[in-house]
């Protein structure tokens, strides 16, 4: 065998990462079950990790096999690069429309949620001087920023507001509907699905729905809900979606996606560095990367195979039942405030929480640093929520009861 096709032989291998995985457990609360799963995870020691929304930790079978895959590029270099790596990757690309729910070639590789979200947002040609572009205090800072953007490129007026406090499943549609009406010239929308401030998760399907009934066009933000929310993409009726294979499905930094309706490629340009007319219909034309991490990319699969033995409803009760623990510990508390309701439509891992009246940034940077330097719990101010700066916990599916209740537990005494 050559060194090119041993090389491709062991690209399309996915490794061990399905053969490791344990038997499903039937509950989350099945805690030998989801031992074992954590039992795959090499994590900090000595510190609670409950800051797993900035990215999340691969399992070893797919850092091994990541390790692997990474060796077998060095070794063939562009043999295998200008041979099979394209082939191999259109494999993968199956693979994640699949699971999507999607066509093919509906979707492109990217380097993250962030690349193709900005790739949409600055290709987006159906905007007109005068027009307004809406986003919301939710919405993820880059984004806000690249909608701001527009004002000096398209010559548009970007418009946020906030989304009300407490949320409620109508209200949060009402609130959408409320803000394009104020603003009728509205001509694009920025929605993310689950929010990185407060872990609020939108009702997608029917703000999309009401956005394309007055003829605004969405770009979804579903950086945090693949991998920890059990849906595909057809059922949220998005035409622009960015997506993160580094969050919630655990492959390496370095891997997200980018989706476009077919039939509404023509309204995103192509990227600056692809001349010509032949790709005009092929939504690789939209985003040009450059060289990119071979091995990450081809070590999806594995991230794959890991996701898909333990399944994604699995993990979403699982992760829900955690945050439940605790934030559900505190809802009555007159001395907390959750900033995520107890409706399960509207929940997921992520969740913040501030003590009552504490609304500066200064107070929650300093609330997360109590967390850990006192009682070795790891967590994340975030601010921008019109409502004033929190503290986001965020467990993830190797995290045990007894690492949440050490949280309830430095709460309660910090309160």
């Amino acid at each position: 065998m050559g060194l090119a096709a041993g090389a491709a032989a062991l690209a399309v291998t996915a490794g061990n990462a399905r053969a490791a995985m344990p038997s499903p457990g039937a509950l989350p609360t099945d805690t030998s079950y989801w031992r074992s799963i954590a039992a795959q995870y090499d994590l900090p020691p000595n510190v609670v990790q409950l800051e797993n929304g900035n990215w999340g930790a691969m399992a070893r079978p797919v850092t091994e096999a990541y390790a692997r895959k990474l060796d077998m590029v060095n070794r063939a270099t562009s043999l295998y690069s200008r041979g099979d790596f394209w082939p191999d990757l259109m494999k993968l690309r199956a693979r994640a429309a699949a699971i999507l729910g999607v066509q093919p070639d509906e979707i492109a590789f990217t380097r993250g949620a962030t690349e193709s979200l900005l790739t949409l947002i600055g290709g987006y040609n159906r905007l007109r001087p005068g027009d307004q572009v809406l986003f919301a205090d939710l919405d993820y800072d880059s984004m806000q920023a690249g909608f701001r953007w527009m004002r000096d490129r398209r010559g548009v007026e970007p418009v946020s507001f906030a989304i009300p406090e407490p949320a409620t499943y109508q209200g949060l549609i009402d609130a959408y509907a409320r803000a394009l009406d104020a603003h009728p010239r509205t001509r694009l929308m920025l929605l993310t699905h689950v929010g990185h401030r407060t872990g609020l998760v939108m009702p997608v399907k029917e703000i999309v729905a009401l956005a394309k009934a007055r003829g605004v066009d969405v770009i979804l933000d579903a950086a945090h809900s693949w991998g920890q929310l059990d849906f595909d993409l057809a059922s949220l009726d998005a035409d622009f979606v960015g997506l993160t294979c580094q969050k919630w499905i655990g492959a390496p930094i370095g891997v997200g996606i980018l989706y476009i309706r077919k039939s509404r490629l023509d309204a995103i340009d192509h990227a600056m560095g692809v001349e010509g007319d032949g790709g005009r219909d092929d939504i690789n034309s939209r985003i040009h990367t450059g060289t990119a991490n071979f091995g990450a990319f081809l070590a999806l699969a594995d991230a794959l195979d890991f996701h898909e033995g333990i399944g994604v409803r699995a993990k979403e009760q699982r992760l829900r039942h955690l945050r439940d623990r605790w934030a559900e510990t505190f809802r009555e508390d007159p001395k907390v405030e959750i900033l995520t309701p107890a409706d399960p439509r509207l929940t997921c891992a992520l969740t913040s929480f501030r003590l009552r009246g504490q609304t500066s940034i200064a107070q929650n940077k300093a609330l997360a640093n109590r967390l850990l330097e006192q009682f070795r719990i790891f967590t994340v101010h975030r601010d921008g929520v019109a409502s004033g700066a929190c503290v986001r916990v965020t467990p993830g599916i190797f995290t045990s009861e007894d690492e949440i209740d050490r949280l309830i537990g430095a709460i309660k005494s910090l309160r």
